[in-house]
């Protein structure tokens, strides 16, 4: 039985509850993780979620920042709501499957920090939190590589390849394609010997992107974009997919999100 697994950073669920709703009408994805959720968890909307037929839903949030979520129509338990980068920022969230297709697998839904405008660490306390973030993501990678059984997802606020950025040589200055970034993620995908299962499908040097910026007049016409929006694996795991979907026409519905959902499918 296939399992359609989706990512998204909602940048806020409140605020954009029908966008998951006319996600989940539209693309039917059998789990689907979202970040930048922005709320509480005693004021997130459960029974919404619930109406969309996720009956098992873990919640990781705080008020009006960052926040995780991920919801599954197959049963899982949550395993870890872990602090980072020693802020208590709700920025991750681990379940395991207890059954179905991806029975004992563990799902890691991730928000890595966005790191603001300037990308020197001695001036910009919110990159150096952020390089740090990476780090410890490399030594928690490191510790788990030899495991198999597991997804990694998330908004990783980094695009990795030239091919991931609308222009490699014009980003080379902006946080989220900064060598020092790109090199640390790329470090940290071979310390755990992770799969990045959308470029298993779709390999460079074909541009893909899954984030395009509010602050473009017509960000289609533009096209100026970034893939900060990853899906990785363990190589058992990694092997059982079969196809990726990047929905671009997502950042053209109604007051979008400036991210786009990644969908991935595993046999």
């Amino acid at each position: 039985m296939p399992l359609r697994l989706a990512t998204w950073n909602i940048n806020s669920v409140r605020l954009r509850i029908g966008l998951v709703a006319k996600l989940v009408d539209e693309h039917a994805p059998d789990v689907l993780c979202l970040q930048e959720t922005k709320c509480a968890d005693d004021h997130f909307p459960l029974n919404d979620i619930r109406k969309l037929g996720y009956a098992h839903v873990a919640i990781h949030g705080q008020k009006g920042y960052h926040g995780v979520a991920t919801f599954s129509r197959f049963p899982f338990v949550t395993t870890a709501k872990e602090r980072w980068a020693d802020k208590d920022d709700a920025r991750h969230l681990a379940t395991t499957f207890a059954a179905g297709p991806l029975e004992g697998v563990t799902l890691h839904n991730f928000y890595v920090p966005a790191g603001g405008d300037e990308p020197d660490p001695t001036i910009n306390p919110k990159f150096a939190h952020k390089l740090q973030f990476v780090r410890e993501l490399h030594q928690w990678s490191e510790r788990i590589a030899e495991t198999d059984a597991r997804i990694m997802v998330g908004d990783l606020n980094i695009a990795p390849d030239p091919s991931d950025v609308w222009s490699h040589k014009q980003l080379l200055r902006v946080v989220s394609h900064t060598p020092v970034e790109t090199e640390g993620l790329d470090a940290m995908r071979l310390a755990g010997r992770w799969v990045d299962a959308v470029r298993a499908h779709v390999p460079h040097p074909e541009k893909l992107y899954s984030w395009w910026s509010y602050r473009a007049a017509d960000w289609e016409a533009s096209d100026r974009g970034r893939r900060l929006d990853h899906v990785w694996a363990s190589e058992d795991v990694a092997a059982r997919s079969t196809g990726v979907e990047i929905l671009k026409a997502a950042r053209g519905w109604d007051r979008p999100s400036d991210h786009v959902p990644v969908i991935v499918t595993f046999g």
